[in-house]
């Protein structure tokens, strides 16, 4: 699936948008991936809270770490956090898909279809 020609990020869009390729590519990459975004959607998909640790060890930026705290919130279930995170998170970084996919709760519509 992610033949090197690709980014992390368009994986992770693709993976937004359904392509179960790019899903399972996410999955299996986690644990050696580098990427905390590819990592916290690992997190997201799988639904898997304690990925989201490594995640966090693995942002090297203030929007990736962001990202994490929001998937964790999500995960936590604490809608209203991830909310505001989102809302403050979007502000700086507007092409934040992954953020704006868990802002509009597409990640539990998602995983209710299927298996994620």
């Amino acid at each position: 699936m992610h033949d090197g020609s690709m980014t992390d990020d368009t994986v992770i869009r693709q993976a937004i948008g359904g392509d179960l390729g790019a899903t399972t590519w996410i999955v299996a990459e986690a644990d050696r991936s580098a990427s905390a975004l590819v990592i916290a959607m690992a997190a997201l998909l799988e639904r898997l809270p304690g990925r989201l640790d490594r995640a966090l060890a693995a942002a090297r930026t203030s929007r990736d770490r962001q990202v994490v705290e929001i998937a964790r919130a999500h995960l936590d279930g604490d809608g209203a956090l991830v909310d505001a995170l989102a809302r403050d998170h979007l502000v700086d970084f507007p092409d934040s898909l992954i953020v704006a996919w868990i802002a509009s709760n597409a990640v539990r519509r998602s995983c209710d279809e299927g298996p994620c």
